[in-house]
């Protein structure tokens, strides 16, 4: 019997704010996750670049996250991880976090604030992306 593993990984790159690009990739968390429960892991990596030419600070984001259609957490917080990183202009800074649903197939969104060294404040949407959980498929 050969157990057959499906890609759980899913890539996004969107940038609704032209000077700052966000991409983000999910990937299923099998070790994590209890399908009897059922609780399903996921983590996200998202790299932010800096395409402008003033230099960025992150300060608060804020998510959103789905599971079976309804939504089932909404996270606000100071920077990502602990930190607000400021970028440069061509700078890029990326991050790992990780969620958890419901069923097999979730989503999320969100926003980015950034201060510029202008002192002006700006939301950087993030557009939904999907956390699906593929199962194995045994070939015998």
């Amino acid at each position: 019997m050969t157990t057959i593993k499906e890609d759980t990984t899913s890539e996004i790159e969107e940038s609704k704010e032209p000077e700052i690009l966000v991409r983000v990739k999910t990937e299923a968390i099998e070790s994590e996750s209890d399908l009897s429960a059922p609780f399903f892991a996921f983590s996200y990596n998202i790299t932010i670049t800096n395409k402008s030419s003033k230099t960025i600070q992150l300060i608060n984001r804020h998510w959103k996250v789905f599971s079976g259609g309804k939504q089932i957490a909404d996270v606000k917080g100071e920077g990502v991880v602990g930190q607000q990183p400021s970028l440069r202009s061509g700078d890029s800074f990326e991050y790992s976090s990780w969620t958890v649903t419901r069923d097999g197939i979730g989503s999320m969104y969100g926003t980015f604030t950034f201060h510029t060294e202008d002192g002006e404040f700006i939301d950087v949407p993030v557009p939904e992306f999907e956390l699906i959980f593929k199962n194995r498929s045994t070939v015998h």
